[in-house]
C-alpha cells in the first residue's frame, strides 16, 4: 500500500497576532513544520505547539527562515553565508530545545519561504543551510523541493533529503513554485486540491500553472496552516488520500 506524509507550516503566531487552528491541523497532518521565532512565531507559542504535537505523536520539524519579521520570510534578504548559517543553527537549537521540554524530539529541517525558494538555485546559501543542519545533528533530514541545489549540497554533505510537494500552490513548468505575486499561485478549493494530491501521489505528475504536465517527486505533501480554510483544505486532502488506500506515515 502506498503511502505518503503530510505536513504544514505551524506555531506562526506572534504575540496577539494568530495565524490558522494549530490544534485542528496537529488532529490532521502527521509532520508539523513549526515557525522558529526568526520569519514567524514566539517561544511560548512555540511550546505550546510542541506539546500539543507531542500529544499527538506528530513529528516536529524546524521550520527555518531569514530573520524577517516584517516580511513574514517572504523576502529575498542577500545575506552571507556564515552569517546564514549561525541563524540556522540557532533556529534549530532554539525549537530543538522546545520539543525536549514538551517530551518529543526534533525530526528534521524545513526552510521557509523566500530562503525555501532562493536555495532552489542559490548554492551558497543552500551550503550554508546545509552546513548548519550538519553541524547541529547529521541526523536530521531537510525537506525541500527535489532537483533543487539544497539537496545537492545536503546530499553531499552526508544528509537525507525528503522531497516535498505542495498540495495548494502552483507550479511553474520548470517544476519551481509560482511566485504569490502572480495570479493563481495560491489554489483555495479543496475538491480541487484533493484531487490534485492525489494525482501528484498516485502518479508523480501536476499540471503546472501553464497547463503543462511536469513531473513531481512525494515523499512528502505540504498544506499551509496560514491559508483561509487550511483546516478544510487538510482534511479534505487528507480523506481523499485514505479514501484510495494512500496510508499517512510520517517520513521521519
Amino acid at each position: 500500500m502506498p503511502s505518503v506524509d503530510l505536513n504544514a507550516d505551524l506555531a506562526e503566531g506572534f504575540g496577539v497576532w494568530e495565524l490558522g487552528d494549530d490544534a485542528a491541523m496537529l488532529d490532521i497532518v502527521t509532520s508539523a513544520n513549526l515557525a522558529c521565532g526568526f520569519h514567524a512565531g514566539n517561544p511560548v507559542g512555540l511550546a505550546n505547539t510542541c506539546r500539543g504535537a507531542a500529544e499527538r505523536g506528530v513529528r516536529i520539524g524546524a521550520q527555518v527562515g531569514y530573520f524577517d519579521l516584517a516580511g513574514f520570510g517572504r523576502r529575498r534578504i542577500d545575506v552571507e553565508p556564515a552569517e546564514l548559517t549561525a541563524d540556522v543553527i540557532y533556529q534549530i537549537g532554539a525549537l530543538q530545545a522546545l520539543a525536549r521540554a514538551a517530551g518529543s524530539s526534533l525530526r528534521y529541517v524545513k526552510p521557509h519561504g523566500a530562503l525555501y525558494n532562493t536555495i532552489v538555485e542559490h548554492r551558497d546559501q543552500a551550503r550554508a543551510v546545509a552546513e548548519a543542519v550538519r553541524a547541529v545533528d547529521a541526523g536530521l533530514p531537510v525537506l525541500g523541493l527535489s532537483g533543487s541545489v539544497f539537496f545537492e549540497e545536503a546530499r553531499r554533505l552526508g544528509l537525507r533529503t525528503v522531497a516535498e510537494a505542495f498540495a495548494d500552490r502552483a507550479y511553474r513548468p520548470d517544476g519551481q513554485l509560482l511566485p504569490r505575486s502572480e495570479q493563481g499561485a495560491v489554489l483555495h478549493d479543496p475538491e480541487v486540491i484533493a484531487n490534485r494530491v492525489l494525482l501528484m501521489v498516485d502518479s508523480g505528475r501536476v499540471a503546472a500553472a501553464d497547463g503543462t504536465v511536469i513531473e513531481v517527486e512525494v515523499e512528502s505533501v505540504c498544506v499551509h496552516g496560514d491559508s483561509p480554510g487550511a483546516v478544510g483544505i487538510a482534511t479534505a486532502v487528507r480523506d481523499r488520500l485514505l479514501a484510495a488506500g494512500v496510508d499517512l506515515v510520517a517520513f521521519a
